[in-house]
């Protein structure tokens, strides 16, 4: 039986975990220890609604240990992006993989709309895209 290549995959179920949040008045400690605990490499930030806000990374976090002393007493509002990359559920693995690309980015956030805003259900990374790969093609 023939498979449908990697990138006809649905966003729905190329998504292997759900998505681990903060939110903007979290403390930049606190967020760096989620990542830590969790081991993933971003926080989707979301307001109390549960809405999109932005989203915070290591890199932002290593941006804001080397701009700021007291690093880890701000809160995450003033590092996160805040122009974060979505797609819908609808979307295709290959879409992403062409979002990553062209963006040069790492990640996108897999977003349900609701009352014209986004809320975030999944984070898909490269590293997703590469599980994927090498599920498709083991050695």
């Amino acid at each position: 039986m023939n498979t449908p290549p990697i990138e006809a995959l649905p966003v729905v179920q190329a998504k292997r975990f759900g998505v681990y949040t903060c939110t903007p008045d979290d403390s930049l400690a606190s967020a760096v220890q989620t990542m830590f605990d969790r081991d993933v490499s971003a926080l989707v930030v979301v307001d109390a609604d549960g809405f999109l806000e932005g989203i915070i990374t290591r890199t932002d976090m290593i941006r804001a240990c080397k701009e700021s002393e007291d690093w880890p007493a701000r809160p995450v509002a003033d590092f996160m992006t805040r122009d974060v990359v979505t797609v819908p559920l609808t979307a295709t693995l290959g879409q992403v993989i062409d979002l990553l690309l062209q963006e040069h980015i790492h990640r996108v956030v897999a977003v349900e709309e609701k009352a014209g805003r986004f809320v975030p259900v999944s984070v898909l990374s490269a590293a997703d895209v590469v599980y994927h790969m090498a599920r498709k093609f083991p050695s």
